[in-house]
């Protein structure tokens, strides 16, 4: 998959991006918003893991997020599955150094109808933690809206935050 948004490229993780992976990635303020699983610090090792699983076989959308030829972030669509199974779940990240240039912005709306098309859903999910307000901003720029807010759903870092829900119905 290649995908050309007016900022960026969107496009399959390769091993190459191995080294552009953990040096965008290993930046406390990227995972202070980031679920458990993303490390940090972030080390070549896991990026070389990360790859590793978004380039196997997987039910999931892996994509890097290239600038000026340099992997700058992810976007990935995650599909859910038991009573879930018509809806997926959309993350993302990216390099500090690329923030506030409508990057993120590009990539969602590339990718909103990629889930749609590729996956049987009939909604597009996004938990944003409460204190990310520029991630909200993406999203409502990118035609979802805010369902709900989860009350302390979230520890993180020790401490505690709201999951502020966000959807779109394709």
């Amino acid at each position: 998959m290649h995908v050309i948004t007016p900022t960026s490229i969107l496009r399959h993780w390769t091993t190459d991006d191995a080294a552009s992976l953990a040096k965008h990635a290993d930046n406390p303020g990227v995972a202070a918003m980031m679920r458990d699983a993303f490390p940090s610090p972030y080390s070549l090792e896991d990026a070389q893991r990360f790859i590793r699983m978004a380039t196997g076989p997987t039910p999931n959308l892996f994509l890097a997020i290239e600038v000026n030829g340099e992997a700058v972030g992810g976007i990935g669509i995650h599909p859910l599955d038991d009573v879930k199974h018509r809806c997926a779940e959309i993350g993302y990240w990216l390099s500090e150094s690329f923030w506030r240039k409508g990057i993120m912005t590009d990539a969602v709306l590339s990718v909103v109808p990629v889930a749609f098309k590729r996956y049987n859903i009939v909604r597009l999910q996004a938990g944003i933690f409460s204190n990310n307000p520029a991630s909200m901003r993406v999203l409502e720029k990118c035609g979802f809206i805010r369902e709900a807010v989860h009350r302390n759903a979230i520890t993180k870092n020790g401490t505690l935050l709201d999951e502020v829900m966000y959807v779109h119905f394709g």
